[in-house]
């Protein structure tokens, strides 16, 4: 969705004027001044699905954001299940990241998918997996966690009826969350 500055300013005083007159309608007021103020505009789209907006792709940081949480929900439901001997092997195997194996969110003073996991859990009620994660990993993760994406589309392909990841899966994963130099400079 593209707006211009005039737009925004219009939706921005209309939202005002229904909080202001107590007016519930359709439309949350509040949500789209949240999803304009933030620039989020693309969250606008997904919450009013059923209004014929233009078609449009979400900005390439919304879909990593989403495809980042969705691989570590996988990662963190197939580990809890994995029997006690399995997740000793992938706390050995996939050392250091097997001995907590959870989402640690993303930088929040540099990287904008932060704000974006943000927004879908907070404020769109989205992922509520994540409801009670620390979103703020202080430090860089996207680049880890792309590297790992990589790997874990080609793996969902493969899963079939299966739909849980393995201990071999997992421990791959979580190895790829090490800086490989020589992959840096290809990608």
């Amino acid at each position: 969705m593209k707006l211009s500055d005039g737009e925004k300013l219009i939706i921005l005083m209309l939202a005002d004027l229904q909080k202001a007159l107590n007016v519930k309608g359709e439309i949350d007021g509040n949500f789209v001044s949240q999803a304009i103020n933030r620039d989020r505009l693309w969250a606008i789209n997904w919450q009013y699905q059923s209004i014929p907006f233009e078609p449009e792709d979400d900005p390439p940081a919304v879909k990593q954001t989403t495809d980042i949480l969705d691989m570590w929900m996988s990662i963190e439901e197939a580990y809890a299940d994995l029997s006690e001997a399995d997740k000793k092997r992938v706390a050995i195997e996939a050392e250091p990241f097997g001995t907590n194996v959870r989402f640690e969110g993303f930088d929040a003073n540099h990287e904008d998918h932060y704000r974006i996991a943000r927004f879908l859990v907070e404020d769109m009620q989205r992922y509520k997996y994540y409801a009670k994660h620390e979103l703020n990993s202080h430090h860089s993760s996207v680049p880890a966690y792309l590297r790992m994406y990589r790997i874990f589309e080609l793996m969902r392909r493969g899963l079939g009826n299966r739909r849980r990841l393995n201990a071999n899966e997992i421990i791959h994963l979580l190895k790829e969350q090490v800086h490989h130099p020589k992959i840096a400079r290809l990608g």
